[in-house]
């Protein structure tokens, strides 16, 4: 998606694509990280709304409307605490929240020659793993940065996720050289698919998406990549596709728990 200063803009951007994607009888629709607002420290306290707010009462709606699972993307949330966060939500073919997920590792960065950003300077950060239950079976949610971390794709895999979803918005900076990689690396080794949805590259923005929005298999070959302009992709995903590859190369049944463990503090 493109994304524009005006929230209105942004919602008629993401009606478009809901109603694209509905038209070629998509189950699951997934939208990119900040796709209501520039991706700017600034500007995510100045766009934050609560969960019943324009961006996610308008969500909730598609969903209905088009009887989808949606993606929302991410959005600034104003937490109950004042607090902003960097949150994905999902909603059902019936419109009710079924997900949420406030960014659990903040994006502060400073690459030598490239991109430097502070997430911390107006986001707080999440404290969970988040997993839902969909007719389809479990299924992961993070955000971006959220997803570097090999933890987080294995916790959720562990729940019994075969599909994740990351909303993100990696840069020219990051993106060629890890954007491809991270997705098909944690896709091979936690045996799943994952989808990772970005807005498209605007040139003149103060951040530039590098776009890419990309769908993995469990084997960690591509199944679609697109490139940094606007639109839409659909792909057919097969999650027994996960249970079959598990039963073939059983990484996940092979791993020596008598030697390691990983678990949640929060649990």
């Amino acid at each position: 998606m493109p994304v524009s200063a005006s929230r209105e803009e942004n919602l008629s951007a993401a009606k478009r694509a809901v109603e694209a994607a509905a038209s070629e009888q998509a189950d699951l629709v997934s939208l990119p990280e900040m796709f209501c607002c520039p991706y700017d420290t600034a500007n995510f306290p100045l766009y934050a709304e609560g969960e019943d707010g324009p961006v996610l009462s308008c969500c909730s709606r598609l969903a209905r409307t088009y009887g989808i699972y949606l993606s929302a993307g991410s959005v600034p949330e104003r937490g109950e605490d004042g607090a902003v966060y960097n949150t994905a939500y999902v909603f059902d073919r019936e419109g009710r929240q079924i997900a949420r997920h406030r960014k659990a590792h903040l994006f502060d960065i400073d690459v030598k020659g490239g991109q430097s950003f502070r997430e911390s300077d107006t986001l707080s950060p999440g404290n969970s793993v988040t997993t839902f239950h969909t007719e389809f079976g479990v299924l992961g949610l993070c955000v971006c940065y959220d997803f570097r971390f090999p933890e987080m794709g294995r916790l959720m895999a562990a729940r019994g996720a075969r599909l994740i979803l990351v909303p993100a918005a990696f840069n020219p900076t990051t993106g060629p050289a890890h954007w491809e990689l991270m997705f098909r690396a944690q896709s091979m080794f936690n045996q799943v698919f994952t989808v990772g949805t970005a807005p498209a590259l605007d040139p003149a923005g103060g951040y530039h998406s590098w776009g890419h929005s990309i769908a993995v298999n469990p084997w960690g070959t591509v199944l679609a990549q697109m490139g940094t302009e606007a639109g839409c992709q659909t792909v057919e995903l097969d999650l027994s596709e996960a249970d079959s590859v598990r039963s073939q190369l059983p990484l996940l049944a092979h791993r020596r728990t008598d030697l390691y463990t990983l678990k949640e503090n929060n649990q």
